[in-house]
């Protein structure tokens, strides 16, 4: 069973499509197969359907394959006459994702966000106040005991002092901070509170666009891009109150934590990195470095920094958050989220970057209510026995903290369907999204270039049938009806990160995650190259987490029942060494 983001991936990339580029080159190496293509001459012939239908998994007869080659001369045509259409990254297919399944509705909801009330007195130490939750730095600059520039100015220092270990950010931008920071201190003055994130300071990915700063998308061909406006989460957080310390650094076009200039950090262990794509915004917010980060998440962005890094990391539902001026990875799957400190920072979050926007036509027209007063006892959580059985200490803990707070847990149906062959919605979307890299030849500039990396796994993503695509696009339609009827008398499922392929799942229908730490756990340094431990090798204390599923629109649930858990577990606090 594949465990984690980096064992699916590197499964699909593997044993998937690139499983049929490996067989080639392995009969290129006894054939002494052509170097190019124009070597064995541009004329298709029914010899080049015949090996072609090795790629597709089919047999024709040789009638069927002449009959084919006038057809297949014509679509070739047509396909040159598409490519030299100009279609920059901002371009969406005409197909829109809905997580929405027909005649099944969503409960609605308003805009409502009641935080708890802290009381805790604002702590001498600057170190102190750079771990507090957004919720207690909320509090503390409401009531005059901090300014927003002090914030500012003691995370600036700290990014200076520690991120040259860390290489969590891509671009630092003090001057934005502190002109946005005086902003808030002005209206705190008046008595303007625009929102709970006023004052507070953030890291933003690098894949969202910030007018004149550069937004780099983590990668060498871009490295030196600067978009001529402000991503609509960009525009909303500045409304919002919030204070922008710089761009976060993004694994290159949201893939791991290596970018074209380092290869970001965990905090708890500097000798790893600190997986991604949401590298920068995790390792950051958990060192210290920031308030929060903002994250995004197609396939484990969010999830899995969080996880490894030991912050708190929220997937809202596809079509919570617009991403109009953010890089588009995969577009029925690309999710913008929270990377914090505390689960309940995660809703202030959310709160203010939630909301229809007429420039990305996935977003819903739903409120976000999120009550920290809500009583969790009454709720209904399921779990899967065979993930926990396969766990370790830290998710049992996590599933026991949950039955200590009363809620009802009972044993979840996960659907049955084999579900593996979605991963290739992943590799086509990207593909197609950066056609432009592949057919130029500039994926030479990435600098991850092993098999799973993007370069490969794109090159080989041209090999899935158009037929096949659409087959699996139905499959995913089958698999968001099952999670559907699963979900149906709970209200939410818990669960170790990556087991039973629910990362994947929940990714391909929609449905929000919340990570959140559980405990610790001594583990050796992890890449996203390998993932089995090496015998004898040094090991680590690393943070570990669990987390929880909800229906679709549902995070107010599961960030309350997170909250809860959070209290129960009592881990959260304990920060990374030397940091």
């Amino acid at each position: 069973m594949k465990t984690n983001r980096r064992d699916i991936l590197r499964g699909a990339a593997l044993t998937g499509v690139v499983a049929g580029a490996g067989a080639l080159s392995a009969c290129s190496e006894s054939a002494k197969a052509p170097s190019s293509a124009d070597e064995v001459g541009d004329k298709i012939t029914t010899r080049t359907i015949a090996e072609a239908e090795k790629l597709q998994g089919i047999s024709l007869t040789p009638a069927e394959r002449e009959q084919m080659l006038g057809d297949l001369e014509g679509k070739l045509e047509a396909l040159a006459r598409l490519r030299a259409v100009d279609m920059p990254n901002t371009d969406a297919p005409a197909l829109l994702f809905d997580p929405k399944l027909p005649g099944k509705s969503v409960r609605s909801q308003k805009n409502i966000l009641v935080l708890s009330k802290v009381e805790n007195p604002l702590p001498d130490k600057d170190a102190d106040i750079a771990f507090a939750s957004v919720v207690e730095q909320g509090e503390w600059l409401r009531a005059g005991a901090i300014s927003a520039t002090r914030l500012t100015e003691i995370y600036l220092k700290r990014i200076e002092q520690y991120d040259a270990k860390l290489r969590a950010f891509i671009t630092v931008t003090p001057a934005i901070a502190r002109l946005q920071a005086a902003k808030a201190d002005k209206d705190f003055a008046a008595g303007r509170v625009r929102s709970a994130l006023q004052g507070i300071a953030y890291g933003l990915k690098d894949l969202v666009d910030t007018k004149d700063v550069k937004t780099t998308w983590g990668a060498t061909p871009y490295k030196t891009r600067t978009p001529d406006h402000d991503a609509q989460i960009v525009r909303k957080l500045h409304r919002a109150g919030a204070v922008m310390l710089g761009k976060t650094s993004c694994g290159a076009l949201a893939y791991g934590d290596q970018w074209f200039d380092a290869r970001t950090k965990n905090p708890w262990n500097i000798k790893e990195g600190s997986s991604g794509s949401s590298a920068g915004s995790a390792s950051a917010t958990a060192a210290g470095l920031c308030s929060f980060g903002i994250g995004t998440e197609t396939l484990g962005s969010i999830i899995s920094p969080s996880e490894r890094c030991g912050a708190t990391g929220l997937r809202p539902t596809f079509g919570r958050v617009s991403r109009h001026g953010v890089m588009a990875l995969c577009w029925s799957l690309d999710k913008i989220g929270a990377i914090c400190r505390s689960v309940e920072d995660t809703a202030a979050v959310l709160a203010a970057m939630n909301g229809y926007d007429a420039d990305d036509p996935s977003t819903a027209r739903i409120g976000f209510t999120y009550d920290s007063a809500v009583d969790v006892s009454g709720m209904t959580v399921g779990y899967v026995p065979a993930w926990f059985e396969e766990g370790d200490a830290a998710d049992r803990a996590g599933l026991e903290a949950l039955r200590g707070l009363g809620v009802t847990v009972k044993e979840f149906s996960w659907p049955e369907l084999s579900f593996d062959a979605l991963i290739e919605i992943v590799l086509v979307e990207s593909a197609a999204a950066f056609a432009d890299l592949t057919l130029s030849g500039r994926d030479d500039e990435l600098v991850w270039q092993e098999p799973q990396a993007w370069p490969n796994t794109w090159r080989a993503a041209r090999f899935i049938s158009a037929v096949d695509y659409v087959q699996i696009d139905r499959l995913r339609r089958k698999l968001m009806q099952d999670v559907r009827s699963a979900f149906e008398g709970f209200d939410a499922l818990i669960g170790p990160h990556y087991a039973g392929g629910a990362l994947l799942a929940t990714n391909m229908t929609g449905h929000p995650q919340l990570a959140l730490r559980a405990g610790f756990a001594q583990k050796p340094n992890r890449t996203l190259a390998t993932s089995e431990p090496v015998e004898g090798a040094e090991t680590f204390r690393v943070p570990r987490g669990i987390s929880l599923w909800g229906d679709l629109f549902q995070e107010g649930k599961i960030i309350a029942l997170g909250a809860a858990m959070e209290k129960a577990l009592g881990v959260s606090g304990e920060r990374p060494p030397g940091f």
